[in-house]
């Protein structure tokens, strides 16, 4: 897998942002990914050190619409904390 198929999107919430203030960024990531693709992809495409990944796997909703049910899509979410000595990942542009 590529390093662009690894990474789905950054995950922009409250606690998210909170957390950027720790160098710690959330991103939806592929559910076949492990903690070392995360982290090389991420090194790749942001030009950053790593220090630590931490995943969390979402189990699928069970949704109705009338008379047909399923399951949501299952996901994948990993938190990257950086090395002190690393630049901070911009997402905006102001």
């Amino acid at each position: 897998m590529e390093a662009r198929d690894i990474i789905k999107r950054p995950v922009i919430t409250e606690r998210s942002s909170d957390l950027m203030g720790e160098k710690k960024y959330t991103f939806e990531v592929d559910t076949r990914a492990n903690k070392t693709q995360v982290k090389d992809a991420i090194e790749e495409i942001f030009g950053v050190d790593v220090a630590k990944v931490n995943v969390l796997n979402y189990k699928g909703k069970y949704k109705r619409v009338g008379r047909y049910a399923g399951y949501t899509n299952k996901r994948r979410k990993a938190i990257v904390t950086l090395t002190e000595e690393s630049k901070e990942i911009e997402f905006f542009e102001v």
